[in-house]
C-alpha cells in the first residue's frame, strides 16, 4: 500500500503523465468507495467515472481495498462500453489501514488501432489516387487519415457510426465487406473496404474495424470514355453500313449503266450500217435517174415529162446522198462522247467497286475497335 501523506505527489505526477502515455489515461483517487479526484488526459476519457459518484463493492479499487494490496485487471469492453486495462493501487493511513484507492485506466487498443498514426500516412499515399482511411471502435471513429490527393471531409474523428455504414455492417458480422459506391455517397465513385479487428486475447470478439476508401475517378471515367467510344461507333459503324449498301448500290447502277452505253455504241454502229445502204440507195437512184434521162432524150417530145422526173430523181439522190455523211458525222460524234462516258463509268465502277472494298475494310477495323472497346470497360470495372 501508498502512504496517504504521497497523495499530492502522486496527484502532481499523473497531471504531468497524462499527456504523455500512448493512447491516453484516466486517473482516479477513490476516498473509501467516492471518488475524490480524476484526471483525464485529451486521448481518452470515460464520462461513467465522475467527482462525487460512488463506486461499486466489486470494483477493482474496492478489492483493493479490501485486500490492502495492487490489484491489475483487463476491463472487458461489456462493463463500460470501452476495453482498459486497470490498475488499482490502496493508500493507507498511519495505523496502516486502507482508507482509500489510486487508480488508473488505460484504453486497450489493437495493435493497428495504437500503430495507425505510424502507418496510415505511408499507406494512404501508396495509393496512385489517394485514399482516405480510419479506424473505429464499436461506436465511433477513433482516427482518421486522408492523402494528400483525396480526402472525405464529411468523416471526421468522434462521430458516431451510421447504423448502415460499412464499419457498423462489418462489427454485425465480423466480416470484412469491399463494396463500390457511386457518387451519391460521397460526391465521387469509390471502393470502399473495411476489415474487421478481433481482440488478440480473444479472438472470437471483435473490438475495432480499419476502413479504406480509395477514389475510382480515373476508371469512371474511362467507363464514360468507353461508352461513349462505343456509342459513338456505333453511330459510325451504321453510317458506314449505310454508305457501303449506298455504294454497292451504285456498283450496281454502273453496271447497269455501262451495259447501256455498250447497247448505245452498237446502235451507232446500226446507223452506220444504215448510212451505207442509204448511200448505196442513193447512188443507185442516181444511176437509174440518169439512165431515165438518156432515154427519155431518145424519146424525144414524147420523153419530155420523164425526163423531168428523172431529174427529180437525180436530185433527191444527190440529197440523199449528201444527207449521209452528215449522219455519220453525227453518229460518230455520239459514238465519241458515248466512249468518253462508257470510259468515265468503267472508272467509276471500279472506283466504286474500291469504295465498298474499303468500306467493308473499314467495318471490320470499327469491329475490333468496338471490341478493344468493350474489354476496355471491362477492365474499368476491375480498376
Amino acid at each position: 500500500m501508498f502512504s496517504i501523506d504521497g497523495l499530492e505527489y502522486l496527484k502532481l505526477f499523473s497531471e504531468a503523465q497524462a499527456e504523455i502515455i500512448p493512447g491516453g489515461v484516466l486517473f482516479l483517487y477513490i476516498e473509501k468507495d467516492i471518488i475524490k479526484w480524476r484526471k483525464a488526459s485529451t486521448k481518452f476519457d470515460l464520462d461513467i467515472f465522475n467527482i462525487g459518484e460512488q463506486i461499486k463493492s466489486d470494483s477493482i479499487a474496492a478489492k483493493a481495498m479490501a485486500q490492502k494490496t495492487i490489484l491489475k485487471e483487463n476491463v472487458p469492453r461489456l462493463l463500460y462500453g470501452s476495453r482498459f486495462y486497470t490498475v488499482a493501487i490502496p493508500m493507507s493511513n498511519e495505523k496502516n489501514e486502507a482508507v482509500g484507492a489510486f487508480s488508473m485506466l488505460i484504453p486497450k487498443l489493437h495493435p493497428v488501432v495504437k500503430s495507425f498514426k505510424d502507418f496510415a500516412p505511408i499507406i494512404s499515399e501508396m495509393f496512385p489516387e489517394g485514399a482516405t482511411m480510419f479506424v473505429t471502435d464499436l461506436q465511433r471513429i477513433l482516427y482518421k487519415q486522408a492523402s494528400a490527393k483525396f480526402d472525405i471531409e464529411d468523416l471526421k474523428k468522434g462521430d458516431i457510426l451510421a447504423e448502415n455504414s460499412i464499419a457498423k455492417n462489418v462489427i454485425k458480422t465480423e466480416k470484412e465487406i469491399i463494396e463500390e459506391l457511386d457518387s451519391s455517397v460521397f460526391g465521387i465513385d469509390v471502393l470502399e473496404a473495411c476489415y474487421p479487428l478481433f481482440d488478440e486475447d480473444n479472438t472470437d470478439e471483435i473490438v475495432a474495424t480499419l476502413t479504406i476508401i480509395t477514389p475510382k475517378e480515373v476508371a469512371a471515367s474511362l467507363r464514360d470514355m468507353s461508352d461513349n467510344l462505343e456509342s459513338n461507333l456505333t453511330g459510325i459503324a451504321s453510317a458506314i453500313e449505310e454508305l457501303a449498301a449506298s455504294a454497292s448500290q451504285i456498283h450496281v447502277n454502273e453496271q447497269e449503266l455501262n451495259s447501256e452505253i455498250k447497247e448505245i455504241i452498237t446502235l451507232s454502229e446500226e446507223i452506220n450500217e444504215i448510212s451505207a445502204f442509204i448511200k448505196e440507195i442513193a447512188d443507185e437512184t442516181k444511176m437509174l435517174g440518169l439512165n431515165a434521162a438518156i432515154e427519155a432524150a431518145r424519146a424525144g417530145e414524147a420523153g419530155k415529162g420523164f425526163g423531168v422526173v428523172a431529174e427529180e430523181i437525180r436530185n433527191l439522190s444527190q440529197q440523199s446522198k449528201s444527207t449521209v455523211p452528215k449522219i455519220n458525222s453525227i453518229t460518230e460524234h455520239i459514238k465519241t462522247k458515248v466512249m468518253s462516258v462508257s470510259e468515265k463509268s468503267m472508272n467509276s465502277l471500279a472506283s466504286s467497286q474500291e469504295q465498298a472494298s474499303a468500306t467493308e475494310e473499314i467495318t471490320a477495323s470499327i469491329e475490333e475497335i468496338t471490341a478493344s472497346t468493350e474489354e476496355l470497360n471491362n477492365i474499368a470495372k476491375k480498376l
